[in-house]
């Protein structure tokens, strides 16, 4: 079975085409990184007109580069919910239409059921059930994967997620966006002990995600610094907060793995891809005796072939959506 995916649920438009669930015979994605550095991030309503004028050629490029046309799709798998609301339309509405002038069955998806299945494409044999981490520029959610497509949210963002985090630091100290990759490798060159920044939440029993105080706790600490005419090295400022957000996430995911006496660790999303992220991740699951899997760095950030994988889940359920598939921004993972 052929699957067409379509992800516009923030600033990636992505097409992608994947046949029985894990063969990858196209994935295309068109970034918006130019308007990204030029606004300094996201600005919905640009970054829904600049979908609006992309989607046509990415779906052609996914197409071409399949080398399929639509006659030879099967259904057309779409991010529904959890997004931006005019990024979402777009791509809803061009599947809508797909659908309907092929008389091929149609699937809404939510967003971070896409990250799910990113890791589950990277790695067919990763077991089920397990603890997912999704981790990105919006969101922080834990996860517990009963069974396929059957969810249990255990926690998640209460403010800032990690990768707006790292987004926002970088803007402050005046590095690139996007500020992850930036400060990921920035980190490689500085003490990650200089600064003794907080573990937000850490020793608090729930599950859920707040990055905010520790973004307030580093500007408040550098504007203090520059005030007293002290010379900070960024090198060390970016190591230091980068270890109190992978310390954070690795922590309150070791907790979801003890409450669900899980075994299986899955790290996905775009912080995902984040170097020092998987070393602290890698090293400490080793000595818990748990098994960790990341996604291919191809299938961190947002893309239709995660999309199209997890459609093909649920079409195999039985699962179909209808012409009158709505978007839902701030949509809960269901299932």
């Amino acid at each position: 079975m052929l699957i067409l995916g379509i992800e516009t649920s923030c600033d990636e438009t992505s097409a992608a085409l994947v046949e029985d669930g894990n063969n990858i015979l196209s994935s295309t994605i068109a970034t918006q990184l130019d308007l990204l550095k030029k606004y300094g991030g996201v600005v919905p309503e640009v970054a829904a007109r600049r979908h609006a004028e992309l989607i046509g050629y990415v779906i052609k490029e996914a197409l071409n580069t399949g080398k399929k046309t639509l006659d030879d799709v099967d259904a057309v798998a779409v991010t529904s919910r959890q997004g931006l609301i005019g990024c979402l339309m777009v791509g809803v509405a061009a599947a809508k239409s797909i659908s309907y002038a092929r008389q091929i069955p149609l699937i809404g998806l939510h967003h971070i059921e896409g990250h799910i299945f990113a890791n589950i494409l990277s790695n067919p044999d990763l077991p089920i059930p397990h603890i997912a981490l999704t981790v990105s520029g919006g969101h922080n959610m834990l996860v517990h994967v009963k069974r396929n497509c059957r969810y249990e949210v255990l926690g998640a963002t209460l403010d800032d997620a990690a990768g707006e985090a790292f987004d926002k630091i970088a803007k402050f100290l005046g590095l690139d966006f996007p500020g992850g990759p930036v400060i990921d490798r920035l980190s490689k060159q500085g003490n990650r002990k200089a600064f003794a920044f907080p573990r937000p939440m850490i020793r608090s029993k729930e599950l859920d995600f707040s990055f905010s105080g520790l973004k307030t706790s580093v500007i408040n600490m550098f504007k203090e610094k520059i005030a007293n005419g002290e010379s900070l090295p960024l090198s060390d400022i970016a190591a230091s907060f980068q270890e109190a957000v992978v310390d954070t996430l690795v922590a309150k995911t070791i907790r979801a793995v003890e409450e669900k006496n899980a075994k299986v660790v899955s790290v996905t999303g775009g912080v995902s891809a984040n170097t020092r992220l998987r070393e602290v991740f890698t090293e400490t699951c080793k000595k818990k005796g748990i098994q960790v899997f990341f996604p291919k760095l191809s299938l961190c950030t947002d893309n239709a072939a995660m999309i199209a994988a997890a459609g093909y889940a649920r079409m195999k359920m039985g699962e179909r959506s209808d012409l009158r598939l709505n978007v839902f921004p701030n949509a809960p993972l269901g299932g």
